[in-house]
């Protein structure tokens, strides 16, 4: 197949319905002040991550932050709004990915990527192409091919399992796409192993009688779930009251689609809806992409171009090439089925915890290490289409934050001032006293759902709870869990001025933090929830 040469990039900024009306470009700056670019950034990295690296400046302190005039309009805020770079996550010098075999692909459509390096279109045209359509990393374009694995069947002995360095496909991975229910039976037949294993032990210590204990409770707690998932019709209130405090990792494939309404709650029908749902974004990825990059909107492209490479950066999973290509996808076809908004800069952290939790069905290792160019056809499609359909679900709920002027991200960073008025007056005041305004930190908190404050892991228990809570959680209680987060720095605030509160609410050192602290920020705003969310006259303007 040979690639199509692109046309010139455009030189275009962000879509304007991704601004707040008010702000500049120059109030800005070049890069948007939330982009993930300058979330971790390395200068030197390692062979198998170069494909992936984007041409930007790298400094090692962040730029001072002005202390603005008392000044309430949007220009201020934006102008003292800074981003502090956290530590890079790349691995040690020197390593290097694999390289994975290639294969022939078919009716695939290829899109090239310009890189840093932008020789003449001549000079790339007169060189030859490699007649392939996988997902290859190469030095100068980065190729976008279609949805095939890169394991080449034809040299592959029969019968064996796909490995990568630090990653195995379940040899089980093609019979779970069919019936999703089989994560259940096996996880059932290890339990049952374990059990049998610990049931053995001659004359158990008392630090095994404490794991035997702690092994019973998980397994009642998983009981209880499957019970409730394998019912003929799933008691949803019951299956949320389970969810609220954590999901079984092994389980959350099966329960996060249950609680967003992608799958039905009739046992029956999950099997025929699932597979007719991964066929319609298999449709609306080829229609989409038939024309190739001629056939795109290339405004809404080349940011989605721009934001994927800068997605989770330092974690293998986002710098493979494959799992760009297949974010890229369901990024522009989201965009294009919601004009009303398009694509916006933050979106692209929201598709992760889905794309992490629907590959871990059909892996034995953690998502975050493992290379999706392995995937079968079937798979890749079957976790693209259910991050798809899971992340305009969660969106319908919270479309107001990205349609022209963010009204929904206004109107949360409002009320999560004159929330934390109420709880915290010491701390309301003293950042009023220092001319802090909410805009300035809290806008990402809204935008990203927190994201770029806590790890994946942390947001995927917390995500736990949101779905528990239904999906209006994400606006809602989202606005008191990111309450009670401010105020569980209020001591280490109220002594730091201007600049040392902003630039400490951009890098909080939470890279430590277990689902353990994050059930306690989920405790504490469900207090503050349970107080003030039925008590709207106590909240100023309403």
């Amino acid at each position: 197949m040979t690639a199509r040469p692109p046309p010139a990039r455009p030189h275009i900024g962000l879509n304007p319905h991704t601004k707040f009306s008010s702000y500049t470009a120059t109030d800005w700056g070049e890069d948007d002040a939330w982009d993930s670019a300058s979330d971790s950034e390395s200068t030197s990295k390692p062979d198998w991550a170069r494909t992936n690296a984007r041409a930007s400046s790298s400094t090692t302190a962040p730029k001072p932050v002005p202390r603005p005039t008392l000044n309430n309009s949007s220009s201020t805020l934006a102008f003292s709004y800074t981003h502090v770079h956290a530590p890079s996550s790349y691995p040690p010098k020197g390593e290097q990915q694999q390289p994975q075999p290639q294969q022939h692909g078919k009716n695939g459509w290829t899109i090239v990527r310009k890189s840093t390096d932008r020789g003449s279109l001549e000079s790339r045209e007169s060189e030859q192409i490699p007649q392939h359509t996988g997902y290859e990393e190469v030095d100068a374009d980065m190729v976008i091919g279609d949805m095939e694995s890169e394991v080449d069947d034809r040299t592959a002995p029969p019968h064996s399992k796909p490995r990568y360095d630090q990653g195995v496909l379940r040899e089980d991975a093609e019979e779970i796409v069919h019936d999703p229910l089989r994560l259940i039976y096996r996880q059932s037949e290890k339990a049952a192993s374990k059990s049998r294993a610990a049931s053995g032990l001659e004359s158990p210590t008392s630090n095994d009688e404490k794991l035997m204990r702690e092994r019973s409770i998980r397994t009642n707690r998983r009981t209880k779930f499957i019970n409730c998932i394998m019912g003929e019709d799933v008691d949803i209130a019951q299956l949320r009251k389970l969810a609220w405090n954590g999901i079984p990792e092994d389980l959350r494939p099966l329960v996060w689609p249950l609680l967003l309404g992608y799958l039905p709650l009739p046992k029956p029908t999950r099997a025929s809806t699932l597979a007719r749902k991964r066929r319609e974004y298999a449709s609306l990825v080829e229609t989409t992409f038939s024309r190739g990059r001629d056939g795109l909107d290339q405004q809404i492209w080349h940011q989605i171009e721009i934001d994927v490479p800068r997605t989770r950066p330092g974690v293998r999973l986002w710098m493979q090439a494959s799992t760009q290509r297949s974010l890229e996808r369901i990024l522009y076809v989201w965009a294009i089925r919601h004009p009303a908004s398009g694509y916006v800069q933050g979106i692209n952290d929201l598709a992760t915890p889905f794309f992490q939790v629907f590959l871990s069905a059909y892996i034995d290792t953690d998502p975050e290490d493992f290379d999706t160019a392995l995937l079968t056809d079937s798979v890749r499609t079957a976790v693209e289409a259910d991050t798809f359909w899971c992340l305009s679900r969660l969106l319908d709920g919270i479309q107001d934050n990205y349609i022209a002027g963010q009204p929904g991200i206004h109107r949360s960073v409002k009320r999560m001032a004159e929330l934390v008025a109420r709880i915290d007056a010491p701390l309301a005041a003293h950042l009023e006293v220092e001319n802090v305004e909410f805009m300035q930190f809290a806008f990402r908190w809204m935008n990203c759902l927190l994201m770029r404050e806590i790890s994946v892991q942390n947001t995927i228990r917390m995500w736990d709870t949101y779905l528990a809570e239904g999906t209006d959680a994400f606006s809602q209680f989202h606005l008191y869990v990111c309450s009670a987060f401010l105020v569980r720095w209020s001591k280490k605030l109220q002594e730091m001025d201007f600049q040392g509160i902003i630039m400490f609410l951009q890098s909080l050192p939470t890279q430590g933090w277990s689902d353990h602290e994050i059930e306690l920020l989920l405790s504490e705003a469900f207090v503050h929830y349970s107080t003030w969310h039925n008590a709207q006259s106590h909240f100023i303007g309403k």
